[in-house]
C-alpha cells in the first residue's frame, strides 16, 4: 500500500473538495489509495509455471480477469488478494515460491486493475473477492479447503471474505487497522481537513475480533508504509488461534525477500496446523 506523495499537487485539490459535490469527493481516494496498472509485464509461465488464464465475474456482474495455478491435489487453494498498486503480473515470483510450497493459488485483478474492467472501490474489492470466490467452487473447492491470502490493502479485503464464508486459514500481510488510521499516520494534518473526502474505510481493527479462523500474520519490522504496530494492534484483538511474524530487516515490499526460508517455514507450519486440526 502507498499514498499519493506530491502534496504540492493533492493539497489544493483536497482543499477544494470542501466545496465539490460528493461524487468528485469520492473520486480523490483514487489520488490516496487506488493505484492500478493496466500493463501485463509477465505471465507465469514466464517462469514456467502452468497456468490457466481466466475470467469471471464479480458479485455485481464486473467482468475480472486473473490466473488460476494448479498445484498438489492433497494441499489448499490460496485465494490471493494483492496490494493496492499495480496488477497481478507483478506478484508472478510470490506465485512461484506459493507453488514451491505445492499451494494451488487463484490470484485475481480487483477491478480497474490489469484487464479486469470497472473502477475500484471498497464494495467493489469486496464484490470482486465473492466473484473469485464463486469461481472456485464452480471448480470443486470449498472454503474449507481454502487459505486467503490478503496482503496490505488485500488483508481488507480477505478479511471480509473470512468473516461472511470462513475458510480454513486466514493469512494477512503488512496489514492495516483503518484507512482513516493511515490517514492519520502519514497525512495528519491533510486528513482532519479532508479525509472524511475518502469514502473507503477498510475498519480491519473494527472487524477482525469476529473472525472464527486460525490466523497467521506477517509484518516487517521496518514498514515504511504500514507501521508494524498496526499489524500487532489486530493480532491482539483477534481471536485464538492466531499467530504473529515480526519479520527483522523487512520493510514493506521486501517481507519475503529478506524473510527468506523463516518467512516460508511459518508457512509451512501454518499449513501442517491446519492440516492437524482437519484431521
Amino acid at each position: 500500500m502507498r499514498f499519493a506523495n506530491d502534496l504540492r499537487k493533492t493539497l489544493p485539490l483536497l482543499l477544494s473538495s470542501l466545496l465539490l459535490p460528493s461524487p468528485v469527493c469520492a473520486a480523490l481516494e483514487h489520488m490516496f489509495l487506488y493505484f492500478p496498472d493496466s500493463e501485463i509485464v509477465m505471465t507465469p509461465a514466464t517462469m514456467r509455471l502452468e497456468y490457466e488464464e481466466v475470467f469471471f465475474t464479480a458479485e455485481d456482474g464486473t467482468r475480472l480477469h486473473g490466473w488460476y495455478l494448479p498445484g498438489e491435489t492433497d494441499k489448499p487453494v490460496v485465494l490471493f488478494c494483492h496490494g493496492n498498486a499495480g496488477n497481478i503480473s507483478h506478484r508472478v515470483d510470490n506465485l512461484r515460491l506459493l507453488r514451491e510450497l505445492g499451494l494451488t493459488v487463484l490470484i485475481f485483478d480487483y477491478r480497474g486493475y490489469g484487464q479486469s474492467e470497472g473502477k475500484a472501490s471498497e464494495e467493489g474489492t469486496y464484490s470482486d473477492m465473492r466473484g473469485a470466490l464463486t469461481w472456485l467452487k464452480d471448480k470443486g473447492w470449498s472454503p474449507q479447503q481454502m487459505i486467503y491470502f490478503g496482503r496490505s490493502l488485500g488483508a481488507g479485503v480477505a478479511l471480509q471474505l473470512a468473516l461472511e464464508q470462513p475458510p480454513a486459514g486466514l493469512v494477512l500481510e503488512s496489514p492495516f487497522t483503518s484507512i482513516k488510521a493511515m490517514g492519520k499516520h502519514h497525512y495528519p494534518m491533510l486528513w482532519s481537513l479532508a479525509g472524511w473526502a475518502i469514502e473507503a474505510r477498510y475498519d480491519n481493527l473494527a472487524k477482525i475480533e469476529g473472525l472464527k479462523v486460525p490466523l497467521l500474520i506477517f509484518h516487517g519490522e521496518r514498514d515504511e508504509i504500514v507501521p508494524q504496530q498496526m499489524g500487532k494492534e489486530l493480532f491482539s484483538a483477534a481471536p485464538q488461534p492466531k499467530q504473529y511474524y515480526s519479520i527483522p530487516r523487512a520493510g514493506h515490499n521486501d517481507t519475503y525477500d529478506i524473510g527468506r526460508e523463516n518467512y516460508w517455514h511459518q508457512w509451512r507450519e501454518f499449513l501442517s496446523s491446519l492440516a492437524s486440526s482437519a484431521q
